[in-house]
């Protein structure tokens, strides 16, 4: 896409990018200095400790809370964990966890000699997981190259929500030979609640499908026969998001999931998960993601489900750019950026359908070599399912003439039930029309100068800029305390996860992060 189309100053738009790291530095010190029980339990996980004891409670909990209970979470779960391993508490991690949820062992933090033998140990079996992951990422890159990708973008991004993975995977099959080029495997209500990852493949959910290790084994296998069959790879995701978020992004590498919902603020906004919380356990989520080669896609859709679509759209925008921001410092690149934005101005609004393309065409051409995810209207779905099937015509042709990287399908019946395979088939068969008929017109399409789109472009840009100003000065922890976000008022000492925070020792050790820093 051509910077042209909307004529933004460079130096405008260099300064809202200078304002949102300035923002965003303060956040990044803060995750750097704190670590969280997901974080530590995701280093078990990436040291392959898994499975659950007769309760179903992960013995990754098990281990890391009798850890806890005998030196606290200051210096980490690694140097405790494998100085006991070393001197022979337990010939491995999984007897080690049944002993300690058992009392049979305790915990101590070693010195000298003793704390760099357990070191060695730790960063050598942490290491193992990174390169399992690291092996994922590869054996991607062959299966894309073998089966050929999606012939066009946008990708065609499908959910799936049965609550039954059995129930899913015919589903998802079935959607991919209709044309969907990426299954969402959408995640059960209220898991991002859950302060531990359900075990093994699950058949009861509530509006979802619980996102356990078994459940992505499942799926990734199924959706490889797919791509087999139709000669393209279909790509799958789930959700790295809530109190569990670093362990979820873990297991979505070692699976070899392919993109992940991954939002820096959506936990604090919408699930009251602490924001200290959620910032650490983002940072190290988006690191393993970037070692994985998983797309993320960010979360800014949401506030538009709370806020006015017009008035908040530079929240939009300033949320993007913070979200750029936290993804590249944790090294993700250009085009794992999903970055999330939404057709969800209220169709009564005049003009309603012109800002839509102000809107979508400024995050195009802030984010160029971003793939972006385009969502369709919701939160003004009456239940009139003709009326809905026009609106998402609508989106999806704004998704056609911004250039837009993975659209989300929408459905007519999203305002009455969950859709039903019927319901899928006819919205895939909007998308494919529109697609075809008018999936170059990003090409032909440029606005005015001085044009409605142009202008309303440019002035939320300025809007941005002076909403970054003030974040910059008074703090984005306080700005989201204020309602800022999605009308949402979460201060930083409040929400759920609190307790499951500690700031580092001297002398913490996690051989995930130190492997994930390294460039």
């Amino acid at each position: 896409m051509s910077a042209s189309k909307l004529d933004l100053d460079p130096v405008t738009v260099r300064k809202a990018r200078s304002l949102a790291r300035k923002a965003g530095r303060p956040i990044v010190k803060l995750a750097e200095q704190h670590t969280t029980v997901s974080v530590e339990r995701a280093t078990l996980r990436l040291a392959g400790l898994g499975g659950a004891d007769a309760e179903g409670t992960p013995w990754v909990n098990r281990l890391l809370d009798a850890v806890r209970g005998d030196v606290g979470l200051e210096h980490g779960v690694t140097l405790p964990v494998w100085d006991a391993l070393v001197r022979g508490e337990a010939e491995d991690l999984t007897t080690l966890a049944q002993k300690a949820s058992a009392g049979s062992v305790r915990f101590r933090l070693p010195e000298g000699r003793d704390a760099q033998r357990a070191r060695t140990a730790g960063r050598r079996s942490v290491g193992a997981g990174i390169r399992q992951v690291d092996r994922r990422r590869a054996e991607r890159d062959r299966l894309v190259k073998r089966h050929g990708d999606a012939p066009r973008q946008p990708w065609i991004y499908l959910i799936v929500a049965t609550g039954d993975i059995y129930e899913d995977i015919p589903q998802a099959q079935a959607a991919a030979r209709e044309g969907a080029d990426v299954i969402a495997v959408i995640r059960s209500t209220g898991q991002s609640l859950l302060d531990f990852v359900p075990e093994g493949a699950t058949r009861e959910g509530f509006a979802g499908t619980y996102a356990t290790q078994e459940n992505f084994r499942l799926m990734r296998a199924a959706l490889d026969e797919s791509s087999k069959e139709l000669g393209r790879y279909v790509r799958l995701t789930n959700y790295a998001s809530g109190l569990c978020m670093p362990e979820i992004a873990a297991l979505a590498g070692l699976e070899r999931l392919d993109m992940m919902l991954n939002d820096s603020m959506y936990g604090i906004l919408f699930r009251d998960i602490n924001p200290v919380r959620t910032f650490v356990d983002q940072r190290f989520s988006r690191q393993v993601h970037a070692r994985a080669g998983i797309i993320i896609n960010t979360g800014e859709d949401n506030y538009l489900t709370t806020a006015d679509a017009v008035e908040a759209a530079h929240t939009v925008t300033t949320s993007q750019l913070l979200n750029e921001f936290f993804a590249k410092e944790a090294g993700l690149e250009d085009w794992q950026l999903g970055l999330g934005h939404a057709f969800e101005i209220d169709p009564a609004v005049p003009d309603s359908f012109r800002l839509e393309l102000a809107h979508a065409l400024l995050a195009r051409e802030l984010f160029p070599k971003a793939p972006l995810k385009w969502m369709p209207p919701t939160r003004h779905m009456t239940g009139d399912v003709f009326r809905g099937y026009l609106l998402d015509g609508f989106f999806n042709l704004v998704g056609a003439m911004t250039g837009q990287g993975i659209l989300l399908v929408g459905m007519m019946t999203e305002a009455v039930v969950t859709p039903w395979l019927s319901d899928r088939d006819l919205a895939l068969q909007n998308v494919r029309y529109v697609l075809d008929a008018a999936g170059g017109l990003h090409e032909d399409f440029h606005p005015a100068p001085e044009g409605l789109i142009a202008t309303r472009a440019r002035q939320v840009l300025g809007e941005t800029i002076d909403l970054l100003e003030r974040i910059a000065d008074e703090g984005l922890l306080d700005a989201i305390a204020d309602g800022t976000f999605g009308l949402m008022r979460r201060p930083a000492d409040g929400g759920r996860g609190l307790e499951g925070v500690a700031r580092k020792a001297d002398g913490y050790y996690n051989p995930a992060s130190e492997i994930l820093e390294e460039k």
